[in-house]
């Protein structure tokens, strides 16, 4: 038994529901939200916003999950907005994600760039209308904007581009996608845990499990993309290895990586263990990358 993947069961139809008939009824402009549900009713694995949600219900289990949606979904929004600028010709030029055109390809880069500043700015709309205190508000919009923006996410895509082509070192690879990738994962965990009150000794513990988890969930992708199958992945494989790109299985080779995933989900596992949250849907979380 997976809890992690029951709880996203429970609410996953439900969650996709909200964030599409909320989109429906406040973004006006057709051809706006069109590209906007375009990319996001593609669905993903949405583990971030989920990620969110389970260490809130983790924190306080009599927690009424629905009422945290918007919050939820103002990270997804954030995330696929990055996968649709990600996908531009002047990114990285794929033709597919999440097993369907980009969204460039669908309709145009100039569409394409609009639909993903049109999630990037909404998302902050469902971080502030909302029942929440205004402190709690505050400090969402916060660590949301500090995660995705010119120290988080986006540092993380400059070092990627500009380094493409180059062989950076471990430790240079490992700060990069604790940006590009971990950067928003970290978020949604300390968002989580910040709408479940946690307490501060707690909130140590958990960034050191979401920063864990961003890095396995980086080094799986990079293993993915030399062993997995289209299908899997929603895009095309092997499109890293032949650009040059920095990953831990070009860097390190196939089995010394899944070692290396190996040693890091342990690492997160123990950040749980330490705070009595080793039992929780959080732990089960970590069973994506058996």
């Amino acid at each position: 038994m997976n809890q992690f993947i029951e709880f996203q069961q429970q609410y996953l139809k439900q969650f996709n529901d909200y964030l599409h008939q909320q989109l429906v009824q406040e973004v006006h402009q057709p051809q706006v939200l069109e590209g906007m549900l375009y990319s996001l009713d593609a669905g993903g694995k949405r583990i971030r916003p989920f990620l969110m949600l389970a260490t809130l219900k983790s924190l306080q289990d009599n927690t009424i999950i629905t009422d945290y949606f918007k919050i939820a979904g103002s990270i997804e929004l954030i995330h696929t907005y990055s996968l649709i600028h990600d996908d531009l010709p002047e990114m990285d030029n794929d033709d597919y994600r999440r097993g369907q055109l980009t969204n460039h390809k669908k309709f145009t880069p100039a569409r394409a760039v609009l639909a993903g500043d049109s999630l990037l700015t909404h998302a902050f709309i469902w971080l502030t209308a909302n029942q929440l205190p205004s402190e709690i508000k505050t400090q969402l919009v916060q660590i949301l904007a500090q995660s995705a923006g010119a120290n988080g996410m986006i540092a993380g895509q400059m070092i990627d581009i500009i380094n493409t082509g180059k062989k950076l070192s471990l430790e240079e690879v490992t700060h990069l996608d604790n940006q590009k990738t971990g950067a928003l994962i970290t978020a949604a965990v300390q968002m989580g845990a910040l709408c479940g009150q946690s307490s501060a000794d707690v909130m140590v513990h958990l960034q050191r499990f979401s920063q864990d988890f961003g890095l396995a969930f980086q080094i799986y992708d990079d293993l993915l993309d030399v062993t997995g199958s289209q299908s899997q992945l929603g895009k095309k494989v092997g499109k890293d290895q032949l650009e040059g790109k920095n990953t831990y299985v070009r860097l390190l080779g196939i089995v010394p990586a899944q070692k290396k995933l190996a040693a890091i989900v342990q690492a997160a596992r123990q950040e749980l263990t330490a705070v009595h949250l080793d039992k929780s849907i959080l732990a089960d979380a970590l069973k994506y990358f058996d």
